[in-house]
């Protein structure tokens, strides 16, 4: 048991940093798998790629968080939220 306090007591901040952002991306991923409607899944997926930029940034790679920010959160979602309502669009003629 002392092992684990030891542990968590020689953590620094950005150890803190990781863990949480990667037990959110967790927690996000395993939403965009669950979920019932499309759209909140493509949020999810939104969500999940605005936390790896995060990662990215806090690693010291900004061309990388930049190129994840622009593709993964932004064109990604946009075409994967365009491509929902043309597909309910669709539906409803």
């Amino acid at each position: 048991m002392t092992n684990i306090f030891e542990f968590f007591s020689n953590l620094q901040l950005i150890d803190w940093v990781f863990y949480f952002v990667g037990g959110l991306m967790i927690v996000f991923s395993l939403f965009a798998v669950e979920a019932k409607k499309v759209f909140d899944s493509i949020l999810a997926l939104s969500a999940l790629s605005l936390l790896s930029v995060l990662l990215f940034i806090v690693l010291k790679a900004p061309d990388v968080a930049i190129t994840e920010a622009a593709v993964g959160s932004g064109l990604a979602s946009a075409v994967m939220i365009f491509a929902l309502f043309r597909i309910k669009a669709g539906e409803k003629k």
